[in-house]
């Protein structure tokens, strides 16, 4: 049998996340109230503990014909226990308590208030809320939860655990010890998460939609420990200098302060007396909370931005739905989430979202993903909610290519592709290593009956785009 054993760099890298490495260490296999006692017994003593672990849990495990197997296989799954202690941060590297830990021990008399204290940790410290966040979003775009899906999900959040790994199902059982999880393996209890965290258990995706600005100037403010009415400059400088966030010199009010007063975490008042320009004064609430900001800011910071968020969020149904709204910012929001999730479909990673400015010499790029598989490409998309795609509109395209160092580029309209248009784009995919992929009104009326026929379509396009570049070899 193939035991897992923790990596052996359990930090994540400056710009992803992991969950923590758990195996062995699960309240199916071993009891938490013993084990806290058996550390503080052998508190700094790691082959002591870990021997400890093997003959209380593990001494039975893998009995056959092969000794010497079993045994090794044994003295692994007490490491990996012992390893998932110190990923779950009880312990330190020398097998002695953290300062978790020692509380943990101080608590393990009271049933409920140490799965309580341990499952607080998880949510707040180790990326737990990611996980929940994650969950409700799938549930909410009717997507299949299991431990595959997860992986992908969690990736496309900035969050990470091995291939195989089953550091989701060993978070949700100390979770589930708590109250988080209840019935369906997968299904969270609103209630208890708001009970644990003391606070509405939709900060996190609320929080999640700041801008970094926004968020910066939120954990200044948390953290200056002031709780009466401050200028507002002052709480900038200390942003500014801490996060090593740019803010906007005049428009602070519509670009932050407003948007943190309407979620409810700040009070903003104008001051007007006296000359001159005289800047906000602000307060917290008693929403905004250090305690809880820092933890839930720490594992928002390494996640992609707000707008992949919501695409993510976003069921195919809702989607297909909004697609035939009169209101035609809607329905274009619509187009754009469903060139996102057919990209999916197609297991491209996501990249960006409109890029601007200097990114694409000012021009407006809708979606950008990336594969890796075989050979690195790069796709942009260009979402059109309009009656004809033009030969201007398939021009723009090519001209942002050197930019952006596309290789390939997706048009999705609702609307049709003009002759012209499909002229140039073959001209262009001639002449040169581009591919240009057309999906029109006609495509998107096919995949809304059957998701799966965006194979079909681009194995058209693909083949289309082979013969206008088949070479003449007979030469």
């Amino acid at each position: 049998m193939k035991l897992p054993v923790a990596p052996t760099d359990e930090r994540p890298s400056a710009t992803r996340a992991s969950l923590p490495f758990g195996s062995e260490f699960s309240p199916s296999q071993i009891d938490l109230r013993r084990l806290l006692e058996m550390i503080d017994s052998h508190e700094g003593d790691q082959p002591a503990l870990q021997a400890a672990i093997l003959a209380n849990w593990f001494s039975a495990h893998g009995a056959g014909p092969d000794a010497a197997r079993a045994a090794k296989n044994r003295k692994k799954l007490a490491m990996n226990c012992r390893l998932g202690l110190r990923a779950y941060g009880i312990i330190d590297s020398k097998a002695a308590f953290t300062d978790f830990g020692r509380e943990l021990h101080v608590r393990r008399a009271d049933e409920k208030a140490l799965y309580d204290a341990l499952a607080k940790h998880i949510l707040l410290n180790l990326h737990g809320m990611a996980l929940i966040q994650c969950i409700r979003d799938m549930m909410v775009a009717d997507d299949d939860v299991n431990l595959t899906s997860l992986r992908e999900q969690l990736a496309e959040r900035g969050v990470d655990y091995p291939s195989g790994g089953k550091h989701p199902s060993m978070m949700r059982l100390w979770l589930e010890k708590a109250g988080v999880f209840v019935g369906s393996r997968w299904q969270v209890d609103d209630i208890r998460l708001r009970e644990l965290l003391g606070t509405d258990p939709d900060m996190y995706r609320q929080l999640a939609t700041f801008t970094s600005e926004q968020r910066a100037f939120l954990r200044a403010l948390a953290n200056s420990g002031v709780a009466t009415p401050q200028p507002a400059n002052e709480i900038v400088k200390l942003a500014a200098a801490t996060y090593g966030v740019k803010f906007p010199e005049k428009s602070l009010p519509k670009m932050v302060l407003n948007a943190l007063s309407a979620a409810g975490y700040i009070t903003a008042t104008k001051t007007t007396e006296g000359r001159g320009a005289k800047p906000f004064m602000v307060a917290p609430t008693p929403k905004l909370s250090a305690e809880l900001i820092e933890p839930l800011f720490d594992q928002i910071k390494v996640q992609t931005g707000p707008k992949l968020l919501e695409l993510l969020r976003k069921p195919l149904a809702d989607i297909l739905a909004e697609l035939t709204s009169e209101d035609r910012h809607i329905s274009g929001l619509a187009l754009e989430a469903l060139a996102f999730k057919l990209m999916r479909f197609l297991d491209m990673d996501y990249m960006a979202t409109r890029l601007r400015a200097s990114a694409t010499g000012g021009a407006e790029v809708d979606l950008v993903f990336q594969s890796t598989r075989l050979i690195y490409s790069r796709w942009q998309v260009q979402c059109k909610n309009t009656a004809r795609v033009s030969l201007d509109d398939v021009a723009k395209e090519v001209g942002l290519t050197a930019f952006i160092k596309s290789n390939v580029i997706v048009i999705v309209t609702t609307g049709t592709v003009g002759g012209e248009a499909r002229r140039y784009a073959n001209k262009i995919m001639r002449d040169s290593n581009l591919s240009i992929v057309m999906l029109d009104g006609l495509d998107l009326d096919r995949i809304k009956v059957n998701a799966t026929q965006i194979v079909d379509v681009f194995n058209r396009e693909a083949q289309a785009a082979m013969k206008l570049k088949q070479l003449d070899l007979d030469q």
